[in-house]
């Protein structure tokens, strides 16, 4: 669709709630066009490995059947003008890309360094006007971050690349621009999953080349139902709490000569145990123990899934739940009394499932959204009465959708 469709073609194509808020959100905001392109890119769900991929770990990964769609057409002001339904309008002149400190932690600051990277690897960027709307919820553990990271990718990457860049390049350009212009030093996961689609192992040993394993995986077929399940606290202000973990495992590394915690084999960690904990403190030693364990679960649960073993991946998820809350410990945020909403929700989980299914963190955690794999069987008891105490609409029964970033 590289000339894109009339928006009455798109209105034919789209289903028709989406396509009203969609191209009416886009004409009202910025005229009528003879032609639009859309753009779609899924949120993510975190299937295994917490907080492993920062330290060059495994991870397993699944985009879902939520997502944000972009309308997008062309200008000629050399500016990208992004509008989010309801949020305020973006515009990112496109003579000055520098890294800004007043942009920090802001939606600017991740289409500027987003277009930065694209110019830096020789784009010939170019303005555009796009609308989004979005059914990926913020704050929920679907990284909404990542899906519109990906999505100005995957933008640029039509309008000004030639569609060059892979979905693994997108993924790594929506990183660089969380990670330099937006101040959060995250992983990679959140940006692979969203770009690259479907379920997805990866190895993250090299992360300038990392090894993506799509897995042939029908999840449908299980007997089970993926569940999201928001808790109802905001984790936007708590970049600190995330911020800290890879602080803490550094520390650690730092002492063996290494930048992070795969490139220290565990045998050595436990040896220096006593001088790690007088060094970098216990709670750094205990995550430490949490990266080591859950790095080698997603890889089993990877193994499982791929020999069809999915009550040993149940197992799998539970363990990986136990170490998040115990040694992690990304459950409750420090200080926090009153509010223990992640936590409630994960005990809840545990009395709801009576020992059946699995349960865990999802995510970054310490507020968001927990995860929950469901005997269908369960499924109306389950979500009825998890709704009843966070809310209705609280619990997000998703499937697994096999494209990532694309050009619809």
């Amino acid at each position: 669709m590289a000339n894109g469709m009339t928006v009455q073609q798109w209105r034919d194509r789209l289903p028709s709630d989406r396509a009203e808020a969609l191209l009416g959100g886009f004409e009202k905001t910025f005229g009528k066009r003879d032609t639009l392109r859309v753009f779609s890119a899924p949120g993510r769900t975190e299937i295994g490995g917490n907080h492993t991929d920062h330290q060059h770990g495994r991870v397993l990964a699944a985009a879902v059947n939520l997502d944000m769609l972009a309308a997008v057409s062309e200008n000629d002001e050399n500016v990208i003008r992004v509008q989010s339904e309801g949020y305020r309008m973006c515009a990112v002149s496109l003579d000055n890309l520098s890294v800004r400190a007043n942009e920090v932690n802001t939606t600017l600051a991740l289409i500027r360094g987003v277009a930065a990277k694209f110019r830096e690897m020789g784009a010939k960027l170019r303005g555009f006007d796009a609308y989004v709307i979005s059914d990926v919820l913020r704050g929920s553990g679907l990284s909404s971050s990542a899906a519109y990271e990906v999505l100005i990718g995957a933008i640029i990457n039509a309008l000004c690349y030639d569609g060059k860049a892979t979905s693994i390049e997108i993924a790594q350009i929506g990183q660089y621009a969380e990670n330099v212009y937006f101040g959060k030093p995250s992983g990679l996961m959140d940006q692979m999953a969203s770009s690259v689609g479907g379920f997805v192992a990866i190895d993250f040993a090299d992360p300038k080349s990392p090894v993506v394993t799509p897995l042939a995986f029908d999840f449908g077929a299980t007997g089970h139902s993926l569940c999201i399940l928001d808790c109802g606290a905001d984790h936007a202000d708590l970049t600190g709490e995330y911020a800290a973990i890879p602080v803490e495992l550094k520390k650690i590394s730092a002492m063996f000569g290494k930048e992070v915690l795969r490139d220290v084999p565990e045998a050595d960690f436990y040896a220096r145990l006593p001088e790690i904990r007088k060094t970098a403190g216990d709670r750094a030693a205990l995550r430490a123990i949490h990266f080591y364990g859950d790095n080698q679960r997603a890889g089993k649960q990877a193994e499982a899934l791929q020999k069809g073993d999915f009550e040993e991946f149940l197992r799998l998820v539970r363990e990986s739940g136990r170490s998040s809350w115990m040694y992690l410990q990304n459950v409750i945020p420090a200080g926090s009394t009153q509010h223990q909403d992640m936590a409630l929700a994960l005990a809840l989980c545990e009395k709801l499932l009576c020992g059946r299914g699995a349960f865990r963190v999802h995510g970054g955690g310490f507020a968001g959204t927990a995860q929950a794999f469901v005997p269908n069987d369960l499924l109306a008891q389950f979500r009825a009465q998890f709704e009843a105490v966070f809310g209705a609409g609280s619990c997000h029964v998703l499937s697994v959708r096999p494209e990532g970033g694309v050009e619809l």
